[in-house]
């Protein structure tokens, strides 16, 4: 029986990795890195197709290896995400973009609770909305997503909200700066693009098409964002275990732990500063990594269908698009007068 039920898993982990494997084949298509689309991004979208097309001609004991991929798989891929990182990132870039990211991530977070409060938004959903907004976009939603276990289709939905913003800003950002609309040094701009901008391809994609002065601080002002998901989602497991506890809670969600996967992405962060691995097997491990987070990604989408987006209705998108405005305008002005004051 431990067999057969194993046997089963293992055929959701294998359909999913097969769809990983054409996420990376697509990816590497020219029209699509032109897009600065992520196999991560392509990933879900395969398996909102399969979702809602073979999904129900497929064994329903197939359906632990999806969950499988979506959690476990997820979580050692948000591990090795720290590879991408060093501390040493911090200190390149100064204390102007370490303040910044600060106030963007915290009032973007607090900011986006509040008005899907008011526009009565799903409670999960509008968290997954702002932390993603307000940090690293798919990757931030993910981890957040492992912190306070809700419903796939959620996930979903701000992981599509967070992707179609970052999008629209990698092709926004250029064009206003290069046509003088944002008024800002390269240093001002790039603070400005990696402190607001969702997806690190985004931050990349944005910066390149911007020159190699804003592209490089952009970058690095955008993985000190991506360091302040842990110190987030330790926030947010404790205050979903105060309120659990407080509701009389005492054997489901008052039982959620601290993110050890969080403690450990730091961990990795930590021992990438020291640069004991070779370049080779660091990029071998980001690629590695890159694909763990699609097979997450992939299974995500697979547990997807339209109905479900429909369930979840057009608020979702209307509070993504307001935090949008405030990390545009919000972002421009801080870049604008914040940086010369305190750089």
């Amino acid at each position: 029986m431990l067999t057969e039920k194993r046997s089963s898993m293992l055929h959701g982990v294998l359909l999913i990795t097969l769809f990983s494997c054409a996420a990376f084949y697509i990816g590497d298509m020219g029209f699509v890195k032109s897009l600065s689309l992520s196999p991560m991004i392509v990933g879900i979208v395969l398996g909102m197709l399969y979702a809602n097309s073979l999904r129900n001609n497929l064994p329903d004991t197939w359906v632990p290896g999806i969950q499988f991929c979506s959690k476990r798989v997820l979580r050692l891929g948000i591990i090795l995400y720290g590879f991408r990182l060093t501390f040493q990132n911090v200190l390149d870039v100064g204390l102007p973009a370490i303040i910044i990211d600060a106030i963007v991530m915290t009032v973007t977070i607090l900011g986006g609770m509040l008005i899907g409060r008011l526009l009565k938004v799903d409670r999960g959903i509008t968290l997954l909305t702002s932390v993603g907004s307000a940090i690293c976009g798919a990757a931030a939603v993910l981890g957040t997503e492992s912190a306070i276990r809700v419903k796939p289709y959620k996930t979903a939905v701000a992981v599509s909200t967070v992707v179609i913003f970052g999008t629209l800003a990698m092709f926004v950002y250029p064009i206003l700066y290069q046509s003088g609309v944002f008024d800002l040094t390269p240093k001002e701009m790039g603070v400005f693009a990696g402190s607001t901008i969702h997806e690190v391809a985004h931050v990349v994609g944005a910066g390149n098409a911007m020159g190699k002065d804003v592209s490089d601080s952009a970058i690095i002002v955008k993985m000190i964002r991506v360091m302040m998901l842990v110190p987030v989602l330790l926030i947010i497991s404790y205050s979903v275990m105060r309120a659990a506890l407080k509701n009389g809670d005492a054997s489901g969600r008052g039982n959620i732990q601290l993110p050890w996967f969080a403690i450990l992405f730091l961990v990795v962060i930590g021992f990438n500063s020291f640069d004991l691995l070779p370049a080779g097997l660091v990029d071998f491990i980001n690629t590695f990594d890159t694909f763990l987070l699609t097979m997450a990604m992939t299974a995500l989408g697979a547990e997807t269908s339209i109905d479900k987006f429909k369930k979840a209705g057009f608020k979702p998108f209307l509070l993504a698009f307001i935090l949008f405005l405030w990390l545009v305008g919000g972002g421009y002005l801080m870049a604008k007068y914040l940086v010369p004051m305190i750089g």
